[in-house]
């Protein structure tokens, strides 16, 4: 299967309450790397790889374990660098 990136923004609810550990924890269920970072305005960016189903299935259960307090998920879809070896946290 070809790997595919999303460069997601998430609006809402999204920082101070867990979201990048949870982001994180659930991507080690998940055949997906990249990472996931605070940006100044509010919002939460994550850059994440793998295939087009396991980035979706990772998406949806990301949004089900932060329990509705995404109210807008912009993504772009983007080739796949292979830049990445895990999922991690960024600051």
């Amino acid at each position: 299967m070809s790997q595919t990136q999303f460069d997601v923004i998430f609006s809402g609810r999204v920082q101070g309450v867990g979201f990048r550990y949870t982001s994180n924890e659930v991507a080690r269920r998940f055949e997906v790397t990249g990472w996931v970072k605070n940006l100044p305005d509010g919002t939460v960016q994550m850059v994440v790889e793998g295939t087009s189903s396991q980035l979706e299935s990772y998406l949806d259960a990301v949004g089900a374990e932060t329990h509705g307090r995404v109210t807008k998920r912009e993504i772009q879809r983007k080739p796949a660098t292979g830049d990445f070896s895990g999922f991690e946290i960024r600051h």
